[in-house]
């Protein structure tokens, strides 16, 4: 994944599931069409519960578990075709070749990827990093934009954060 920062990263710290479905709703505000966000963080770190938040937001209606043994969790909303991955399982990154990864990734679609590191080699288009940290009593989460659709989103959830 390539690692170019674009601007200083948004950062900010969430205490508990509902100030993490909460930061996830107002990502959702600020998602563009077409974006690729991947979600980096130990096991347990929030990155299923930001993404419940986000697709909540968008008109999901429902649980949203993690893909873990689907690799893939399709969801056709109003505002167009998500995609949730996530690649822990997968052991070569040559395995996205299986499932069609790229064809995914060009489809005019958000794409949410938990464990990217796992994808290395495919995931050249990357919209924003979020790396969510623990923290004594919560979170901190780390926003950087890799693109200029990514440095716009973070603008937008600038101003929609307050």
């Amino acid at each position: 994944m390539p690692e170019r920062d674009l601007g200083d990263p948004l950062i900010l710290d969430v205490v508990g599931e509902v100030e993490m479905v909460a930061f996830g709703a107002s990502l959702g505000q600020a998602i563009r069409p077409h974006t690729t966000i991947t979600l980096e963080g130990d096991l347990g770190a929030g990155k299923t519960t930001l993404s419940r938040g986000l697709l909540h937001y968008l008109g999901h209606k429902g649980p949203v578990k993690s893909p873990t043994y689907t690799l893939v969790e399709p969801y056709n909303l109003e505002c167009g075709n998500v995609y949730h991955f996530d690649l822990y399982r997968v052991i070569d990154p040559e395995e996205l070749d299986y499932i069609g990864f790229s064809d995914y990734l060009s489809d005019a679609s958000l794409c949410l990827i938990e464990w990217p590191e796992r994808g290395s080699g495919y995931l050249n288009t990357v919209d924003i990093r979020i790396k969510i940290n623990h923290k004594d009593l919560g979170r901190q989460i780390i926003v950087s934009a890799h693109s200029t659709n990514g440095k716009g989103i973070i603008c937008l959830l600038q101003k929609i954060m307050g």
